[in-house]
C-alpha cells in the first residue's frame, strides 16, 4: 500500500533562504524530515519561481522570485514533485517559469501545473506506486500566472476542462489527486469552492487538496473522497504575517493507497517559521488543541447555513476594498473609501450597478477578461 505525502506552499524566502540554497534540508524540516523519507511521493507546492535574472511582471500582491540553488533544500528534503499552478508561477514572466522548469529538470524533479503552454499546464502527471497508477492533475484560480493556448502559465481552473481532461485520461491512472490553489487567503472554504471540490471527486477525482488560503480550512469525507480545504504554508518566511498566529500552522497530508483505489488519509501538524528556519512538529499540548480546533471546523462547514453566513460576513467586512479595485481606485481613493465614503460621493446607485452588471453577468465579464488577456488597452 503505497503511502503519498502532500506538503502545501514553500516560498524559499526570509530567513529560510539561506537553507534552501545550501541544501540544508534537516533545518528546514527538522523532526518533519522523516515523514519525507519515509513516503513512497512526496508532493508540495512551489510558491516561487526559480530565477536566473529578476524580470518582474506588472501585477497586484508581491513578485516573489529566488535564486535557482534554492533547489537544493528541496531535492535534498526528498520531495519527488512540485507542484506549479499557483498565483505565483509568472511573476517574473516566461523567463521565469522556464528557469523554473528547468532547474526542476536538472535536479530530477518532476513538476505538474505549468508549461509552455496550455497543453503542457492541462498535463496528468501519472506514477506508478507499487502496482498503483497514481495521477495528479494541478490547477489555479485565474490571477496573473495563467497559460493560454500559445503561451506559458499554470493551469487554469476550468470545471468544463476539468472533465474532458479527466474523460480524455481515465484510463491511465488508478486514483487521481487534485491540488487546487485557489480561494481567498485566511477564508476557507468559500461556498463556491466547497462545491467545485464536491463536483470534482463525483466527476473521478479520489482526493481534492486546496493550497493557496495559508490557513486551516477543515476536511471531510465525500462520497468515498478526500477533501482538504486548506493546509497552510509549509515553509514560507513572508514578513507581512510574521505576527500573525494562523500563518505559521498547517498540516501535512498523508495519503494511504489501496489496491481498490480506496485511501485513508492521516494529518501530521506542524508550525513553520516559528522561528525560522523551517517547519517542526507541534508540542503535544499545542497539536491537541490544534486537532481539536481542526475538528470543530471540519464539522462546522458540513453546515452549508453556517460556510454561507462566514462568507457573507467576510464579504461585508471587505466590501469597500472591492469595490474600489473595481472601479479603479487609486491608492488614495482607495484609502478614503475604507468606509465607503468615495462610493457616495463619486459614484450613484446606476454606476454602481453598471460596474456589478459588469463583474455578474457571465457574458460582459469575459468581454472584460479578453479586453485585459489579449492586451486591447
Amino acid at each position: 500500500m503505497p503511502t503519498l505525502l502532500i506538503g502545501a506552499d514553500i516560498c524559499p524566502i526570509g530567513g529560510n533562504r539561506l537553507y534552501f540554497e545550501e541544501g540544508d534540508a534537516r533545518s528546514l524540516f527538522n523532526d518533519l524530515l522523516g515523514e519525507f523519507e519515509q513516503a513512497d511521493l512526496a508532493v508540495a507546492n512551489l510558491e516561487c519561481p526559480l530565477i536566473e535574472k529578476q524580470t518582474p511582471i506588472l501585477k497586484t500582491g508581491p513578485n516573489f522570485g529566488e535564486a535557482p540553488a534554492c533547489i537544493n533544500g528541496i531535492k535534498q528534503a526528498g520531495i519527488d514533485i512540485l507542484c506549479l499552478a499557483n498565483n505565483h508561477m509568472l511573476d517574473h514572466g516566461p523567463e521565469g517559469l522556464k528557469s523554473t522548469l528547468d532547474t526542476c529538470d536538472r535536479a530530477g524533479i518532476a513538476t505538474v501545473g505549468a508549461g509552455e503552454n496550455l497543453a503542457a499546464a492541462r498535463r496528468i502527471l501519472v506514477k506508478e506506486l507499487k502496482g498503483i497508477r497514481v495521477g495528479m492533475l494541478a490547477v489555479a484560480e485565474q490571477e496573473f500566472s495563467i497559460a493560454r493556448k500559445d503561451s506559458p502559465g499554470a493551469n487554469p481552473l476550468d470545471v468544463i476542462d476539468f472533465v474532458r481532461n479527466l474523460r480524455e485520461h481515465q484510463n491511465s491512472f488508478d486514483y487521481l489527486i487534485v491540488l487546487l490553489h485557489g480561494a481567498d487567503e485566511f477564508h476557507v472554504p468559500t461556498p463556491r469552492i466547497k462545491e467545485i471540490c464536491h463536483f470534482m471527486i463525483e466527476m473521478g477525482a479520489n482526493s481534492v487538496i486546496v493550497q493557496h488560503p495559508h490557513v486551516l480550512g477543515g476536511y471531510e469525507e465525500y462520497r468515498g473522497g478526500h477533501i482538504v480545504y486548506g493546509q497552510g504554508a509549509l515553509v514560507m518566511d513572508e514578513a507581512v504575517y510574521r505576527d500573525l498566529k494562523s500563518f505559521h500552522e498547517g498540516f501535512l497530508v498523508k495519503l494511504r493507497i489501496a489496491e481498490s483505489a480506496s485511501s485513508t488519509m492521516e494529518i501530521v501538524p506542524y508550525i513553520q517559521s516559528a522561528p525560522v528556519p523551517g517547519a517542526r512538529r507541534m508540542g503535544k499540548e499545542r497539536e491537541s488543541q490544534f486537532r481539536r480546533t481542526l475538528e470543530q471546523r471540519s464539522v462546522a462547514i458540513q453546515d452549508d447555513a453556517f460556510l454561507q453566513a462566514e462568507w457573507l460576513r467576510f464579504c461585508e467586512a471587505n466590501k469597500h476594498d472591492y469595490l474600489s479595485s473595481l472601479l479603479g481606485h487609486s491608492r488614495i481613493l482607495g484609502r478614503l473609501n475604507r468606509h465607503g465614503f468615495v462610493e457616495k460621493l463619486l459614484h450613484n446607485r446606476k454606476a454602481l450597478l453598471r460596474a456589478k452588471n459588469i463583474a455578474c453577468c457571465e457574458t460582459h465579464r469575459e468581454a472584460v477578461e479578453t479586453i485585459f488577456n489579449q492586451g486591447l488597452i
